[in-house]
């Protein structure tokens, strides 16, 4: 990725990525960072040097639910306790470059983890809804074929704390509150699941940034075995299947997980999901020219797709210079007129920002 300094940006752009300069460049320290601690490892972390545990809440209380990263300015705080955090690290990502779309309604940011480590996150403005696209790993190893991000292969899993961080540093970024959560950025969620739920319960938590439940979304490319356990659980988050075929041999050429789990046992997952926890699932349908964008494929869908307490969000591909090509819009209108019959809400999803490459499924860096 060629990376670009903040100069390059408008004067008001520069103004706003400059707010986002208060991380310091990595240092090796004995302490971890502090986001992505849970209000008990804040306290016990507190303990650890010598206070008491409520000063571990107090922590908790100024970095998610207040959003501060300036321990002289967490005046609750004897000086002593901020003395002694002198040297413990806040933040996990430190950002590096931003791109602003040409309509200005989406950013996407490159943060670069302690190890050196590059992933992207993006913001999204559409009318009052301020949505936030948040990577779980570096890379991705569910090689779908389609997926810019799949040809970095699977380097790391994302710590909660470095999922989290995207989305603080998204936040201070932004001008209104954010509104909406979608873990769909890099890497396969449900392959990073403990820490991605560690997450979610931390931008959940309302003692802290106590964001909405159904405000959050956790996409799967179909890993069924991790939708079973996220139904038993009774997860309050909103579950999306990238679904993307409609039919198994369809669905293979393109996402070679579906060898491992297959096509029906998807399909039987996905509605035992959505009958069992009484929320309805969004499938996810990206439509390639020549691929799956029939409308025998919007036919099958219906059949598929119409006893199961759902919502079908179709997203015209996102090219990203490969074999693949986004369909004509004569072919989308042919291939969405049988959905109109459909018993379930079917909507076009246009990405943002695919002129600065943050479309669904153009997300790739250069880490090695």
């Amino acid at each position: 990725m060629k990376l670009k300094s903040i100069e390059r940006f408008p004067f008001e752009i520069q103004k706003s990525l400059r707010k986002f300069q208060f991380v310091s460049d990595p240092v090796i320290t004995e302490y971890k960072p502090l986001i992505g601690q849970s209000i008990p490892d804040l306290e016990s972390f507190a303990e650890s040097l010598g206070e008491k545990p409520f000063r571990g809440r107090q922590l908790f209380d100024w970095i998610y639910r207040q959003q501060v990263d300036d321990f002289s300015v967490m005046t609750d705080l004897s000086i002593p306790f901020r003395e002694k955090l002198t040297n413990v690290p806040i933040h996990p990502l430190k950002m590096i470059t931003g791109d602003v779309s040409v309509s200005k309604q989406t950013r996407k940011i490159l943060f670069e983890l302690l190890d050196g480590k590059l992933v992207e996150a993006v913001l999204m403005i559409e009318g009052n809804r301020i949505t936030v696209c948040l990577s779980t790993q570096v890379g991705c190893a569910v090689d779908c074929d389609f997926c810019a991000t799949a040809k970095m292969g699977f380097i790391k899993n994302l710590t909660a704390g470095e999922i989290v961080d995207q989305f603080l540093q998204l936040q201070k970024m932004s001008s209104e509150k954010i509104t909406n959560v979608v873990f769909m950025g890099m890497g396969e969620p449900f392959l990073n699941y403990k820490n991605t739920i560690a997450a979610a319960d931390l931008l959940h938590q309302p003692k802290g940034i106590n964001m909405a439940a159904w405000r959050i979304t956790i996409s799967t490319a179909g890993i069924v075995p991790k939708i079973r356990q996220f139904a038993e659980e009774e997860q309050p988050y909103k579950l999306a299947v990238s679904l993307n075929g409609s039919t198994h041999e369809q669905r293979l050429k393109t996402m070679p997980i579906t060898q491992t789990h297959t096509f029906s046992n998807l399909i039987n997952a996905s509605k035992d999901y959505a009958y069992n926890s009484r929320n309805r699932i969004t499938f996810e349908y990206v439509l390639m020219d020549g691929i799956n964008d029939e409308p025998q494929d919007a036919e099958r869908l219906i059949r598929l797709l119409g006893s199961i307490e759902c919502k079908l969000n179709m997203i015209p591909y996102n090219e990203i210079g490969g074999v693949y090509n986004r369909p004509s819009d004569e072919r989308i209108e042919a291939f969405m007129e049988p959905l109109k019959r459909a018993p379930f809400p079917v909507t076009v999803r246009w990405s943002k920002g695919t002129d600065i490459d943050a479309g669904c499924g153009q997300l790739v860096t250069s880490s090695t």
